[in-house]
């Protein structure tokens, strides 16, 4: 792999980067930079690429708010090819696959020239996989030089021209703004669902308002006051779900440590419940996902092998119906009415595709969970192995790199089972209730607002004193 990597660095110099700025940008500037990347990220997702059928566009909507996409638009494909090279690459580096240090400046050159280089490959084959398979349908009426296959081309170039936007828009804002655009996608992606799922003036061919608040509002003037309460429980779940998730963000172990060269100088290893965040539940929708996709294709060319679909992609029976999530109450036959949607979830055959499908989420994330943290370097003993790197120790234990590894082995496998089974829990709860934007988009929203908030306070701190930041780095 080294080889590869060796004789593919000439060609990383020659793709195009984000100049990084000449200056430090001010908080203000920073926070401008930001929302400009976000505008135009709203603006892409409006944006249907030429020869594009509207008609036949096959929506997945836990993959557009996992991915940050919109089918059909420029931003089909999302920000997924850039996570699954970072996946595919960070799996690879931690696995020895990829042999790169990258504590070396060189070799992060090299890490960072190939994950760009397998991102903008992923966006060209994602776009292809979209047009040619069907979920991306494009009009056979207007086909280019009389040629169907040239048409499905050019829309799959506009697709793949989106995705790598996104790419440099991400640069943009890692250089300039605060945080990153992948984040900063996904969370726009899960916010704009949430607020159209509340608060939407849009209406129905029969003049009722698609949002639920509005809706409510609609109804109780009429003087139905029961069914209009029936359109609130899922925005109370949503706020629930929040708050729990927000609650459980600052949880965590704190290790004492000291520095053994140095008496009377300590620090604090954090471990938090949450300790592989939202890894694992991102990996196992993705898991899932697949199965639906997989399942599609399959029913598609006549074989029924994972189970049959209607409507377009819905599936109706089989494995991939059992693992599928439950409809939305926002759509279908529910119309957001939540006392239809528990009749239908409390009869027993949708009983037991809700509890398949809650084992089968909540296997995954511990299964995930558990690969992630030994192929990443965040098991007890790579851990131990870079405390015992730059001289810290557990103070009343030896320095040894294995008794600190048997300390932090009471700890860390034991918290990232319970913070994956947790997660994959809360997901499941948030899925099955209808929480606005998906389990899977709360527990990535809250996580990155988090972050996003940490990020604004530090950058506020060495705004105030700008000596900090030359000490702290």
């Amino acid at each position: 792999m080294g080889a590869i990597i060796d004789a593919l660095t000439p060609l990383f110099k020659l793709l195009p980067e984000v100049k990084r700025p000449d200056r430090a940008p001010g908080l203000r500037e920073k926070l401008a930079w930001t929302a400009g990347a976000l505008v135009i990220f709203f603006i892409l997702g409006q944006i249907y690429p030429a020869g594009v059928d509207a008609s036949r566009l096959v929506g997945f909507e836990r993959l557009e708010i996992l991915l940050g996409s919109r089918i059909g638009t420029l931003i089909t494909a999302g920000i997924g090819p850039i996570v699954l090279a970072s996946i595919f690459l960070q799996l690879g580096v931690g696995s020895g696959l990829v042999n790169l240090d990258l504590s070396e400046p060189e070799n992060k050159k090299k890490f960072q020239g190939l994950q760009k280089f397998l991102s903008i490959a992923l966006s060209f084959l994602e776009a292809g996989i979209y047009v040619f398979s069907g979920y991306v349908g494009v009009n056979t009426a207007a086909p280019i030089f009389g040629n169907v296959f040239a048409a499905q081309l050019f829309v799959g170039f506009q697709l793949a021209l989106g995705s790598l936007i996104l790419l440099y828009l991400d640069e943009v804002v890692q250089k300039y703004g605060i945080g990153s655009g992948i984040s900063l996608f996904i969370a726009a992606g899960v916010s704009q669902a949430v607020f159209l799922g509340a608060f939407s003036l849009g209406t129905s061919a029969t003049g009722v308002f698609y949002g639920l608040i509005p809706k409510a509002l609609q109804t109780a003037a009429g003087g139905d006051f029961i069914t209009a309460l029936w359109y609130l429980p899922p925005i109370l779940f949503t706020i629930v779900i929040f708050m729990m998730v927000v609650y459980v963000e600052g949880m965590r172990i704190e290790l004492p440590l000291a520095y053994g060269k140095a008496r009377g100088l300590g620090a604090r290893y954090p471990i938090k419940f949450m300790y592989v965040s939202n890894i694992p539940v991102i990996l196992a929708s993705a898991v899932l996902l697949n199965v639906q996709l997989l399942g599609l294709v399959f029913a598609r060319a006549g074989f029924s092998i994972l189970g049959d679909y209607r409507g377009g992609n819905q599936p109706v029976s089989g494995l991939a119906y059992l693992t599928s999530a439950p409809p939305s109450p926002l759509l279908g036959v529910f119309d957001g009415n939540y006392y239809t949607y528990l009749q239908f979830i409390l009869q027993p055959s949708e009983l037991l595709h809700i509890l398949v499908y809650g084992i089968a989420l909540t296997f995954l994330c511990v299964v995930f969970g558990w690969f992630w943290i030994e192929s990443t370097g965040m098991s007890a003993r790579d851990v131990a192995r870079q405390l015992e790197r730059v001289g810290l120790q557990i103070p009343g234990f030896r320095a040894d790199p294995r008794v600190i590894e048997s300390v932090l082995a009471r700890y860390i496998p034991v918290i990232t089972v319970l913070g994956s089974i947790f997660v994959g829990i809360l997901a499941w709860f948030a899925d099955i209730t209808g929480a606005l934007g998906t389990g899977t988009g709360i527990l990535l929203t809250v996580g990155i607002l988090y972050k996003f908030y940490e990020d604004l306070a530090q950058q506020q701190l060495f705004e105030m004193y700008p000596a900090l930041k030359s000490f702290v780095s």
